[in-house]
Parts: C-alpha cells; structure tokens; sequence
C-alpha cells in the first residue's frame, strides 16, 4: 500500500465517507486514494466552504469530516474553518500537500512551514512518513476524537504519499468512558439530593445522542429546568416542560436566564463549555453560595467560571453515577412557566413583517424533522432564540468562533448526508456573498436546499452597533444584490419575498423543487432594532 492509501484505508474504517476540498497537483495521490477506499470527494469552490462541509458530515454521521488542500494558498485558504472547528470543538482531520523537505532546501515557490502555521489551529500537526504513515493516521483520528474533540492537521509530502508504507501499524484501543468516583462523588450527589432548586446547564461537551438521553434523565429525575448553549439546543427538546432553550448571545434572554442561574441551590453543569458564550456569561454563578457541579471533557484553565466540583470525564457516564435515586426539592411548576412565557414573549413572532416573522413562518412551514443552519450576525441571535430544536443538532452553526459564510456550505455538506431530509440555511446577504459559488457545488450534486437570505444590503447587526455608540455610518452598508437572481444563475430556483404569503408560497414551491432554492427576504436594516 501506498503512505496515501493506508490514510484513506484507516478514514474509511472510522466511518468517513466524504472528504471536501480543492484539489491541486500535490494531492493527487491522496485524491486517488480516497477514492480507491470508497470515500467521495466532493470538490467545493473555496477551502474554507470545503470545511464547513466536512463538519456538517460529522453532525450527521459522527465520523470527522475531512478536508484536503494543496499546498500553500490552498492550505491557508482553509485557516478560517480549522480554527472554527478548534473552537467549536469538532473533530476534522485536514490533509494537505507540501513540497518534500530536500527540494524545500533548494527551491522557494509556495514553501511555507505549513506545520508550524497549523500547530496554533489544531489539536496536533504531523507531517507524514512512508515508515509510520499507519500510527499517524491512528493517532490523528484519536486525538481529533477522544476527550474534546478538535482538529488534527497533516501535511503529506509529494514523494510520501506516493511511497511505499513500510512499517506496521496497530490500532490503539479507544479509551473508555470515565466516570468520576471517590469521596467528592459521593458530597456531590448529597448535594443534587437535598437540592431545593437545582438546575442543569448544557453545552458543547454534551453534544451526542447518548449525551441527550442523560440529560434528559436529570432533569426529570431532579425536576430541574435546563438552560443550554446554543450548540446544545435540542439536546433536551425544546418543547420539554424543563426546557429554558439557549442562551449566551441574547441580552434579552440573558436578562429573565441569569436571575434563574442565580437563584439555584446547586447547578449540575452537564459538557458546559463557555467558548459559546459572551461577557454577561463569566461567573455567572458564586460556587460559596451555590453548590456547581462541573461535567467536562478537559479541566477548567479558562477560568470563566468557577466551580464547587470538577469532574472530568464523559458527560453521560458522570450524571448516571451523580445522579441520586431521591430528590427532595423542585421548582414550583408556575415558576418555570412563568420563565418560558417570558422568553417567549421576549421574542415573539408578530404581525409585522420582518425578520421575527419570516424565521416564525419557515418553522411554521417546514418538517419537524428538518435540519437548519445559521451563519453568523442578527439573524443567528434571533433565530437562535426563535427557532425550537427538537432534537441535538437541528440547527448547526458557528457559536465558538462566530464566522461569517458558514451556513451555506454547512448546509449543502447536511443535505449531502440527509439527501431526503429538508435543509434550511439561513445567511444575512453579506455572508451569503462570501461563499455564493458554493451554488455551484450544490447544482454539481442536484441537491434541494432551501437557502434563506436576509436581505437588508447592510452589515446589520454592526451597524447597529454603531448606531448605538452614536457613530457615523461607516463600512457597514453596501450595494444591494439580486440575490434571487443569483440563484436563478448558478441553475437553482430563486424568489425575493417581502411579505408573509409570498414567503409561504416560496417555501411551499422550493419542497416541491428538483433543485436548490434561494429566497431573499426582503428587510429593513433597522428591523433588528430592539429584537434580541
């Protein structure tokens, strides 16, 4: 086997059936090989799309997504998205060509230390050899995988990928699930016991099907209301009793969630990672008055919060041996209704057209079961709060690191998996005209996504920013763009909406569609004013 083909072999064996990129005459081999193994490349328009793709396949399948590059601009090209998936903590193996280290002695075109770059993005980088080419690809997958997930980065020679792999490899036997034991175990579950108003907040670390379950045993064994990150929503479905739905973004959220943070007696913090969340999130909670109980894949050294307990550990496996057989306390049923009413009518739907009104009649519209993605700016806040999850991972976006232009290709990586389900993207028109090519990779696949675009021709979420500091209007507004008409262009249907019933009928027409559909909605940059 060549270097190349024991790293496609050992992808396919973890489950991985897609890789997204551009390819260029130093990945060739590579190209090759995965396609010998049996996974798909998928040729996208832009490396940073390419991995937003390859992470939309780990929502959906659990195998971590791939993303090959050629050398140099084709690498740093995917800088962007290898940090996303660091902060976001998705497990992404990225696969890039590099000139062999002789003729980088003697020659100088696109040579750059793309290691040394990738070292401060990633959980690890490698640089493949022919001789333990079966270890590399092992340990990559391992600490992409294990513990927080994250993204491992190898850059592959020319001359190695096509070598001979001469030494052999063993699989390292996946870690178990941890558990934590011992005298604090035994304080804490004392504590979840004798808790008068105990309350459980989610994030990132829980973010699994196994995970969802345990969460939801918690809450209705402790009777606790759950608060969850935005990444998080579904995890307790959000039409649950318990269920409080996200926060983190949000100061009209934050402002009815945060009082209710406070007045618990003891908060099991189940995979709460604070890379979510914003300022009014840093000690949200006072561990000498509260008991917290913190769940988490790695220890606490970012020091956001604090805590009365720390275990370390898989989520599940840790609230299964927390929880108590018993409780003695719970919130009075009025109170929690008190709070879900308030969030909702914090953000309601509405008679005005407007932003609230077209994510409330796309819900409204669509499947239960559909799966939406959301790119960053006023919208995401919104539709973070508005949009009801049912389920973990119905609705996918960057909540970590909070770039612009991933809905899209997220979406179209969702819709390549779920090829029969319903995918909503939703982008401002500023993000969506930073990734617009990625149309062509979705006519090049037939596929039917529905893409909505707010389209107000402004930066709007920075523009109102600036409005309230008093600022002078300055870089945040732009040209308008048909951007019907670019879908129309690139072989997809495409509508522009400004009212509800035009909406209706578009999303009505776009299900029944053979190809992608692009719906701008028409809105008024000032339409987010007061919104979130």
């Amino acid at each position: 086997m060549r270097a190349a083909d024991v790293i496609a072999k050992r992808l396919y064996e973890q489950g991985c059936r897609w890789a997204f990129g551009m390819p260029g005459g130093e990945v060739l081999t590579l190209l090759d090989a995965l396609k010998k193994a049996g996974i798909q490349f998928v040729l996208a328009r832009h490396e940073n799309a390419a991995g937003f793709m390859a992470e939309a396949t780990y929502h959906r399948t659990g195998a971590p997504g791939i993303l090959l590059t050629t050398v140099g601009p084709g690498a740093l090209n995917g800088i962007n998205v290898v940090e996303n998936a660091r902060e976001d903590r998705v497990p992404l193996i990225i696969l890039t060509g590099c000139v062999d280290p002789e003729t980088a002695q003697v020659y100088t075109h696109q040579v750059l230390d793309q290691a040394r770059v990738f070292e401060n993005v990633t959980k690890a980088s490698f640089t493949l050899n022919a001789a333990t080419a079966h270890v590399i690809i092992d340990k990559a997958i391992g600490i992409a995988t294990e513990g927080r997930p994250g993204p491992v980065h190898i850059d592959v020679p020319i001359s190695v990928a096509d070598a001979s792999a001469t030494g052999e490899g063993r699989k390292r036997v996946a870690a178990s699930p941890m558990a934590p034991s011992g005298g604090d175990l035994a304080t804490a579950q004392a504590a979840l016991r004798k808790a008068k108003k105990p309350l459980i907040v989610v994030g990132l670390d829980a973010l699994s099907d196994a995970n969802a379950a345990a969460v939801k045993t918690a809450a209705e064994r402790l009777s606790a209301p759950v608060i969850t990150s935005y990444k998080a929503k579904g995890v307790l479905s959000e039409d649950h009793p318990l269920s409080l739905g996200g926060a983190g973004l949000s100061p009209k959220a934050d402002k009815i969630l945060l009082p209710v943070v406070q007045q618990a007696d003891v908060i099991l913090a189940i995979g709460y990672d604070p890379v979510e969340m914003r300022i009014g999130w840093q000690t949200p909670w006072d561990p000498e008055t509260q008991v917290v109980i913190d769940i988490t894949a790695e220890p606490n050294h970012h020091y956001m919060h604090h805590s009365t307990y720390s275990f370390v550990g898989d989520c599940g496996a840790s609230v299964h041996a927390l929880l108590p057989e018993t409780t003695n306390g719970s919130w009075e049923v009025p109170e929690i209704e008190s709070i879900k009413s308030a969030l909702h009518a914090a953000f309601p739907s509405g008679e005005e057209w407007g932003p609230a009104r077209a994510i409330s009649v796309c819900q409204e519209m669509l499947p239960l079961d559909t799966l939406a993605t959301a790119d960053s700016g006023a919208h995401r806040i919104l539709l973070s709060q508005m949009w009801t999850c049912k389920f973990p991972r119905a609705l996918t976006q960057s909540s970590g690191f909070c770039t612009m232009g991933c809905a899209v290709p997220l979406a179209i990586g969702t819709q390549l998996v779920d090829s029969s389900r319903t995918v909503v993207s939703f982008s401002g028109d500023a993000g969506f005209l930073m990734v617009v090519g990625e149309l062509a990779t979705a006519a090049d696949h037939g596929l039917k996504t529905i893409f909505v675009v707010f389209d107000d021709a402004s930066l709007a979420l920075i523009e109102l920013k600036q409005r309230g500091r008093r600022l002078e209007n300055v870089g945040v507004d732009f040209t308008g763009t048909d951007i019907a008409a670019v879908g129309r262009a690139f072989g997809g249907k495409g509508v522009s909406v400004s009212n509800e019933d035009a909406l209706r009928d578009a999303l009505s027409q776009a299900q029944n569609a053979d190809t992608f559909t692009v719906i701008a909605v028409q809105i008024d940059k000032k339409a987010y004013d007061n919104a979130f």
